[in-house]
């Protein structure tokens, strides 16, 4: 299900300010869409995957107003997840952005330590999880980036990693997702 008109802040945001500066989301994590992104994470069909990038990418060409982010930064797995997984689902998301949007990519964060699934884990305990997670893998990064990832939740993961882009130079951090929980 697609979500509706662009809201400027969620009841979250509004309550306590978040370290990224805008989120794009194209659909609620709701059937159908739930169904392909756990196909594509989860049982390794790409072609999801590169199906839901094409129409995420659709959707940001129609959103996106004003200037560009410079780099797209897609949010890490740690090293023993992803050998399990075989592939980051937030890197192949932003190769098929980038190809389409005409921006680059870079893995320019990486994930330092291994931590619980957030999705098994009560919202109030996901900001705690994946504090100090994340590490910059470049000494500075562009003044507006914007963090890749399949799905938000809570934020915390994509707020964390905002954070370390912030303290490596960035001015302005977006977040694009495919789904919103």
């Amino acid at each position: 299900m697609e979500l509706p008109s662009a809201v400027l802040a969620c009841g979250r945001c509004l309550k306590t300010d978040p370290a990224y500066d805008r989120s794009l989301a194209a659909w609620t994590y709701q059937n159908p869409v739930t169904g392909l992104i756990q196909r594509f994470k989860f049982s390794g069909d790409l072609a999801a995957g590169r199906l839901l990038a094409e129409l995420y990418a659709e959707h940001l060409e129609s959103q996106l107003t004003g200037p560009r982010p410079e780099l797209m930064i897609p949010v890490p797995l740690h090293w023993r997840r992803q050998w399990r997984r075989g592939f980051n689902q937030a890197e192949l998301i932003a190769r098929d952005l980038s190809g389409t949007l005409k921006i680059p990519w870079q893995s320019a964060l990486q994930r330092t330590r291994h931590t619980p699934t957030q999705s098994e884990l009560p919202a109030r305990s996901r900001t705690g999880n994946v504090a100090r997670a994340f590490r910059c893998r470049v000494n500075q990064v562009p003044k507006h980036v914007a963090l890749i990832d399949d799905v938000m939740t809570t934020g915390a993961t994509l707020n964390e990693c905002a954070r370390v882009v912030k303290r490596h130079g960035s001015q302005r951090v977006d977040i694009w997702v495919l789904a919103r929980a």
